[in-house]
């Protein structure tokens, strides 16, 4: 898929060498939810065995995802190649996060306990665009560098894992934007519906019958307002 993306625009950039070029600044606000696969699984010890309370029962932990919406904010830079037909290259400092929910059994009764999570990335999003009149369609792919989160997904899933989440979280992530925009003059207006094509986390627990995967993909939505400096 990345190298299909690639070939994509390496193609498309000679006609658009000599085209129309602006530059120009945006921000805005990003609502973005995680969203996880339902998650059931039983703690085991070290020796592969289930782990059981001081009452005997099986210690069972249940991740199950939240339906809460969290408000972030972007802002950065964007370079447009083209006028009718354009290719749209940005960076933006962005600002994402979400909520799941853990269900421990704890001494045979159930504790639920709502995680909300902040993570701060380099978004480099590179847009392909086709403009009629004011109005614009672009989709693309981006790509997420994280720069740092607030630990709590770490902290929330340190039960299921030891190095491998740490490692996830270090790497980038890619996704999708696809939106409408507006143009009035130099000011413009983006309201886009981004996707992640790759997990913010997984957690894979051995290859045994108890093993269970738990992964996460941001789903948001971004609103932007953008200036047109020349």
């Amino acid at each position: 898929m990345k190298k299909i993306l690639f070939l994509g625009m390496v193609m498309i950039l000679p006609s658009l060498t000599f085209a129309q070029f602006s530059f120009g600044i945006k921000g805005g606000v990003n609502l973005s939810q995680f969203k996880t696969g339902e998650f059931v699984t039983t703690r085991l010890n070290a020796n592969g065995t289930p782990q059981v309370n001081v009452s005997g029962q099986v210690i069972r932990d249940n991740l199950k995802e939240s339906f809460d919406s969290k408000t972030g904010w972007a802002y950065g830079i964007y370079t447009r190649f083209g006028k009718n037909l354009f290719i749209q290259p940005e960076l933006l400092v962005s600002s994402k996060g979400g909520s799941f929910d853990i269900v421990r059994d704890i001494n045979g009764q159930p504790k639920t306990e709502t995680v909300s999570i902040k993570t701060t990335n380099f978004d480099v999003p590179i847009l392909l665009g086709l403009k009629g009149g004011p109005i614009r369609v672009v989709a693309g792919p981006i790509v997420s560098f994280r720069v740092s989160d607030d630990q709590k997904l770490r902290d929330a899933l340190r039960d299921y894992t030891s190095g491998s989440l740490n490692n996830a979280l270090a790497k980038a992530s890619y996704g999708y934007q696809i939106g409408l925009g507006l143009d009035l003059g130099r000011l413009g207006v983006d309201v886009r519906r981004e996707g992640s094509l790759s997990d913010v986390a997984a957690v894979n627990l051995g290859g045994d019958a108890n093993s269970a995967q738990f992964s996460q993909r941001l789903k948001s939505w971004q609103v932007t307002l953008a200036l047109r400096l020349f």
